[in-house]
């Protein structure tokens, strides 16, 4: 894979419920927003895990920066990657912690709305923003023709469509490779749930089963999903720790899921699974997880900040935007001789630099390419702080 592929943020897709509703707007389809399945009195949005989205993005988003300007600028520096490499697989450990994150919010989601009503939400969510900057890679490489493997039909059609993973071709848009995966995982939840709870057909609901567990099987990776997924019913039921011993518990989890995300890069792909690290790095996630959306956990108290809910909400613009700003100021730098060999200096310097101009440049694209057409169409915001705080 490209630099720019090499790996990604999975999409910020869910659209929270009762919570994403201004208390002054009605869904524009009220006929298709009966919950159905879910236990009563239980709050679609949990604030805390809203935040980890915007902790997983700017994770994403460091572990680019760190490891670009090592492969780029000082590819031959030694102590550099002594120092960074650490940091640099920890930092991608937010693309597993998304893959959570996203079972976790999608069961309320595919509860509450239509099979279509649901398949239209995550498109004017989704799909607005990818097209952009996919087209923007497009146009950018047919000029500069950097990677002209992915000039032809046979690369760009599949990865419109997002269904390059099971086309087993390059996504174009820098580090969109996990649309794929989520746009199968959401596809498979909405339709095993609508057969299950709106159709009640049992041999609908089995034969989806089976073809869900044949891409678990086929894609590891989406055992983590199953993993939100299991927080999340155990969550709607009170099922937590006791809270002597929670405290204790997250700490150790996330202490194995800094040490086994910190050593080395995990792909999750079948052919990878033999690394005993690989099933310990799924397991700590999953726990850890589970442990932080606790009410009253450590992650919960650590993470009640306006700036982090903020991440939170821009985090699939942060994920998608952030390559672009994050390449042109490396490559100003480059030109400008502003990497010198002090390296800890000029990367303290191009941090500096690069996290502002890229938090501006994520707000102008949330605006205009994420929020701008679900409100468009829907007549009703994404998220909503005093919807939220209402609805907790």
């Amino acid at each position: 894979m490209t630099e720019n592929t090499a790996s990604a943020l999975p999409l910020d897709l869910e659209t929270v419920g009762a919570a994403e509703t201004a208390p002054d707007e009605k869904p524009r389809n009220q006929a298709n927003t009966e919950t159905i399945g879910a236990p009563r009195g239980n709050g679609a949005f949990n604030p805390t895990v809203h935040a980890l989205r915007g902790v997983a993005a700017t994770m994403v988003f460091l572990a680019h920066v760190l490891g670009g300007v090592g492969l780029n600028v000082y590819p031959h520096d030694s102590s550099y990657f002594a120092v960074m490499e650490a940091p640099w697989n920890f930092g991608r450990w937010g693309v597993w912690l998304f893959f959570v994150i996203s079972g976790y919010v999608i069961l309320p989601s595919v509860r509450r709305y239509s099979p279509r009503e649901f398949a239209l939400r995550r498109f004017f969510r989704l799909y607005p923003l990818f097209l952009a900057f996919s087209l923007l890679f497009i146009a950018v490489n047919a000029y500069s023709k950097t990677f002209p493997d992915l000039n032809d039909l046979d690369s760009i059609v599949p990865a419109l469509l997002l269904i390059n993973l099971l086309t087993h071709t390059e996504q174009l848009t820098p580090n969109a490779w996990s649309l794929s995966y989520e746009v199968l995982f959401y596809a498979m939840a909405c339709l095993t749930a609508h057969a299950a709870l709106r159709r009640k057909n049992r041999l609908l609901t089995m034969l989806l089963a089976l073809a869900s567990a044949w891409l678990v099987y086929r894609f590891p990776a989406m055992l983590f999903f199953l993993a939100g997924i299991g927080a999340r019913l155990l969550d709607e039921r009170g099922l937590h720790p006791p809270r002597a011993w929670s405290a204790v518990l997250e700490i150790l989890a996330f202490g194995g899921c800094l040490y086994f995300g910190s050593i080395q890069h995990y792909d999750f792909m079948l052919k990878n699974m033999g690394d005993p690290n690989a099933y310990a790095l799924m397991a700590f996630t999953s726990a850890y997880f589970f442990l932080a959306l606790a009410p009253g956990s450590l992650t919960a108290r650590l993470l009640d900040r306006p700036a982090l809910f903020h991440l939170g909400t821009v985090s699939y613009s942060l994920y998608l935007a952030h390559p672009y700003s994050y390449f042109i100021t490396r490559h100003l730098f480059v030109r400008l001789g502003l990497f010198g060999p002090d390296w800890p200096l000029s990367l303290l310097l191009f941090l500096a630099v690069v996290i502002p101009v890229t938090l501006g440049f994520t707000q102008i694209v949330y605006r205009l390419l994420e929020r701008y057409p679900y409100q468009w169409y829907f007549h009703e915001r994404i998220f909503h702080r005093r919807a939220v705080k209402s609805s907790a």
